[in-house]
């Protein structure tokens, strides 16, 4: 009886020690195969790359602030409704830019920089025709160079994430700088 218990209890532990050595070498490989994926997502993006994404950010951001102030300040409903635009339009680039900067490992700013903070107070002291005004030639201006800054980079950046993420934001930045241009009358 001692040896058949004995035999049972050899047998039940080899199967033991072959299972956990079946599930060390599956785990050995899943671990090299998990070092491996992290090694490919830990690789550093080129500077373009970086700096692009966190001035695009920084632009996102305030565009997405100043068109608050514009639905609330405004006096024209088309300044109103570009406004609202904009907070619509650049809330989505953001965050789709916020998820393309994580994958990456890109830290972007969770604030406007001290610069674009001093431009929001400064339209948000402004009131009635004066407000609509500034608020218009500043969405002109800032999306002339938005535009020039997104081309290049969708022309040139190192990180084809990047590029791609410029690339596709590029026509929705067109497309406000021809309504803000319509609602200006300033023409192409």
């Amino acid at each position: 009886m001692k040896s058949q218990l004995f035999g049972l209890l050899l047998m039940t532990g080899l199967f033991v020690a072959q299972g956990c050595n079946s599930n060390s070498a599956t785990s050995s490989q899943d671990a090299v195969d998990s070092a491996k994926t992290v090694n490919k997502e830990v690789q550093p993006v080129q500077k373009d790359a970086s700096d692009f994404a966190v001035a695009a950010a920084n632009g996102g951001m305030m565009e997405v602030e100043l068109g608050k102030v514009a639905e609330e300040k405004g006096v024209s409903q088309r300044v109103k409704d570009f406004g609202a635009m904009m907070v619509k339009d650049h809330s989505a680039a953001n965050d789709n830019l916020k998820s393309i900067a994580t994958s990456l490992n890109i830290t972007l700013p969770d604030s406007v920089s001290n610069d674009a903070r001093k431009e929001i107070d400064k339209l948000k002291m402004k009131k009635g025709k004066a407000f609509d005004k500034a608020y218009v030639d500043m969405m002109l201006d800032d999306h002339k160079k938005d535009i020039a800054e997104f081309r290049k980079c969708a022309d040139n950046c190192s990180d084809s994430t990047i590029k791609s993420f410029a690339s596709t934001t590029l026509p929705v930045l067109e497309k406000h700088l021809d309504s803000i241009q319509a609602i200006s009358g300033v023409k192409k």
